[in-house]
Formats: C-alpha cells, sequence, structure tokens
C-alpha cells in the first residue's frame, strides 16, 4: 500500500476547534510532523506507535527549514507510511500549505487538505470582535505581516488596503509600527480602531485596544508579543459589549 499524507489545519489554538476528519487523521498517522502554534493536548490523539517530529517555527529560530519539513513528507510517505501534517490555522491560510502540497503533487505522492479554523476568523471572535457586521462594514481583508523577505517589491497593496473597512494581519506584530504608517500614509484614518489580540483563543489570551496612530506604542508600552492577530477597522468598537473569554 502506498503512502498519504494529509495536511491538516490543527485550529487557531484552543484543541477544541479541530476538525472531527482532523482528529481522525491524527489517530490514523504513523508519523506526525507538528507546528509550534498546534495546541499540546492535540497530540494526545495520536496512536501510541506513531513517530512525532516537531517542525517549530519561531520569527527568531526554525528547528526545520520549508525544504527540510517538505523532504520529510516526501521520504516518509514513499516509505509507505500515513503521514500526518499538522499545521496551526488552516493550511491553505499563510500556512504554506499550499507549498507542501505543491512539492507533494510535483512527486506524485497522493494527499489531502483537511482545512482548520484559521486564527484570522477565530481570534477576533474569541475578543468579541465581529469581522463583519451589517451596518457596519461589508469588506475584509486578510494580508500577512510578514512578506517573504527574498521578494524585491511589496506585493501588498497598501493603497487598495487603507480603502477596506476591515483590515487583519497575521504574524504583523513585528512591522506594526511600519504597517500602520503605510496605511495612514495612503489616507486610512489615524483615529481607526484596531486591536491586537495576544495568544487568541487559548488561556492565555490577552488584548489591547488603541488607534492606528497609537497602537504600536501601546503594544511595546504593555509588552504583547507573538503570535498576535491585529484587526483593524470600525468593528472593533463591538468588543466592548461583546468580550467574553476574558470577561
Amino acid at each position: 500500500m502506498g503512502g498519504k499524507v494529509y495536511l491538516v489545519g490543527a485550529g487557531p489554538g484552543d484543541p477544541d476547534l479541530i476538525t472531527i476528519k482532523g482528529q481522525r487523521c491524527i489517530k490514523e498517522a504513523d508519523v506526525l510532523i507538528y507546528d509550534r502554534l498546534v495546541a499540546p493536548e492535540l497530540l494526545n490523539y495520536a496512536r501510541p506507535e506513531c513517530k512525532m517530529i516537531y517542525a517549530g517555527k519561531s520569527p527568531e529560530k526554525h528547528v526545520m527549514n520549508q525544504i527540510e519539513i517538505n523532504g520529510q513528507l516526501l521520504s516518509y510517505a514513499r516509505q509507505g507510511l500515513v503521514v500526518t501534517r499538522l499545521k496551526g490555522g488552516d493550511p491553505f491560510v499563510f500556512g504554506r500549505g499550499g507549498e507542501e502540497a505543491l512539492a507533494l503533487a510535483e512527486k506524485g505522492i497522493p494527499f489531502e487538505v483537511v482545512p482548520g479554523v484559521t486564527a484570522a476568523v477565530a481570534v477576533p471572535a474569541y475578543a468579541g470582535i465581529p469581522l463583519t457586521h451589517r451596518t457596519i462594514n461589508s469588506s475584509v481583508a486578510i494580508v500577512t505581516g510578514n512578506e517573504d523577505p527574498q521578494k524585491e517589491k511589496s506585493g501588498i497593496p497598501w493603497a487598495q488596503l487603507a480603502g477596506m473597512e476591515t483590515l487583519v494581519i497575521m504574524m504583523g506584530l513585528k512591522n506594526l509600527e511600519r504597517i500602520s504608517l503605510h496605511l495612514i500614509n495612503e489616507g486610512k484614518d489615524p483615529i481607526t480602531p484596531v486591536a491586537v489580540i495576544q495568544w487568541g483563543t487559548t488561556s492565555k489570551q490577552r488584548t489591547i485596544v488603541g488607534t492606528l496612530g497609537s497602537i504600536a506604542n501601546d503594544v511595546r508600552r504593555v509588552g504583547i508579543t507573538h503570535p498576535a492577530v491585529v484587526v483593524i477597522g470600525d468593528t472593533v468598537k463591538l468588543r466592548d459589549q461583546l468580550q467574553w473569554v476574558e470577561e
């Protein structure tokens, strides 16, 4: 029997937000290759004989680079094993799952993508911030705050984004000051509400709220660190009434 790879979204941090299919893929795995932000409780679903491989990446340190991870997926699948690649959030939303899927497809390795609850939606929800509200906004954009540093020119259309009603910035904490300045320079109002949610959906969740003009300083003052999701837009104001986790 040939091997197979499951590219599984583990959800945003709360272990209860794994999908039923994602949980099944962990239970069936011969090899489990998992990321830094995967809830540790999810690893308990694996069989005792399952080989566990940590492939965590943080902004400061990569245990394994992407080429090495791709190589592991290919190597174990070629041995006829079931490989579950467990990734935080959703594998195809800034999760590099597309790169892993392409590596498998190019070598003819069977794979399935198991979507996960993306932090871009779940983390604001746990902070009491709807990304859309019928009377407030009708557009949302999800943007990486951590573009590939090898790119010669930014692919982020700041002028267009400044006109969006709600922005969700993933992995943007390090560049938050630069992102804020880009948006203000393109015409976004400096008093636009902004929330930064650290460790969203986990027991360590905390949120600070400021404005586009102040938020970078607010984050430094309070000591917010990654992982964090940034939400920019007027729906942030609803948090005053809707926050439920932190209360």
